[in-house]
């Protein structure tokens, strides 16, 4: 008992009131289900990255107040992006499917939808809270990993977001064409790849203040479920283009030459690859 209680005193104070917020923003989801993982997704990082932002004006240290920055600007950017995304005709068979699944998922169904998702975004952020609560300057090592996660964090933004402008470029201009333009001529799911970056890195700048087995529990359970997310999304990906493109001899030796999630690491599909969070 002692050593729940000195694990649960490990935690922020700020941690539970973060889980309110990100509660609150997820509840998009009883709107749309989709917006459990989409708008109500990138919403609860700002949110959380804002409150966090508020509550610790003042004692923030500058790697810990971009490390919040770089997250917010990735939940702003992606949110915007996946609203006007839904504007488009070109995702009109999409719509079509996520309204099927508001009809076969009544709200009390997705009651326990709406708590697992909170509680993994609480657990994704929480590296960025253990960094900002703990205001403690960093030296040596500690302080080029610190800087190290930013920079693959701003990195991934980056990526994230011109992929995502790149593909919707492409799709206004050729509606039925696959996207192998830009950073797709690299990677096939480069938007995927960003959103990795983003959390591993922030996850590596916030390496120095996983100071207990209950932060570094958290924090490696975000780390993991938005991994196999994304691996998961990129098998769902792939498994719908080859029915959309399959037959194109363009498309197979796209598929067969340019690797699936990672540039320059020869794994050309996941579809064979047993991910737990599909």
């Amino acid at each position: 008992m002692q050593f729940i209680s000195s694990q649960l005193a490990s935690l922020p104070p700020l941690t539970p009131w973060l889980l309110g917020i990100s509660l609150l923003v997820s509840a998009l989801g009883f709107i749309r289900v989709v917006y459990f993982v989409s708008i109500g997704y990138a919403f609860s990082i700002v949110a959380m990255a804002a409150a966090t932002a508020l509550a610790l004006r003042g004692r923030l240290t500058l790697p810990a107040a971009l490390q919040l920055l770089l997250l917010a600007a990735w939940g702003i950017r992606l949110g915007v992006y996946v609203a006007q995304r839904e504007r488009q005709t070109v995702y009109k068979s999409q719509l079509e499917g996520n309204q099927a699944t508001d009809r076969r998922l009544p709200w009390p169904k997705r009651l326990p939808i709406w708590i697992s998702v909170s509680l993994l975004y609480v657990a994704m952020f929480s590296p960025a809270l253990f960094a900002a609560a703990d205001a403690r300057p960093l030296a040596g090592l500690a302080l080029l990993a610190q800087w190290l996660g930013l920079g693959l964090m701003a990195a991934g933004v980056v990526i994230e977001a011109v992929a995502d402008r790149q593909k919707s470029a492409l799709k206004r201009a050729c509606a039925d064409c696959f996207t192998s333009i830009g950073l797709y001529r690299w990677v096939r799911c480069p938007n995927y790849l960003g959103e990795i970056m983003v959390w591993t890195g922030s996850l590596i700048a916030a390496a120095a203040f996983l100071t207990s087995p209950l932060r570094i529990v958290l924090a490696l359970m975000g780390w993991v479920c938005i991994v196999l997310i994304m691996m998961g999304s990129t098998k769902r990906l792939e498994h719908a283009q080859d029915k959309r493109y399959g037959e194109r001899p363009a498309y197979q030796e796209y598929v067969r030459t340019v690797p699936v999630l990672f540039p320059w690491v020869p794994v050309y599909s996941l579809k064979g690859v047993r991910v737990y969070l599909e």
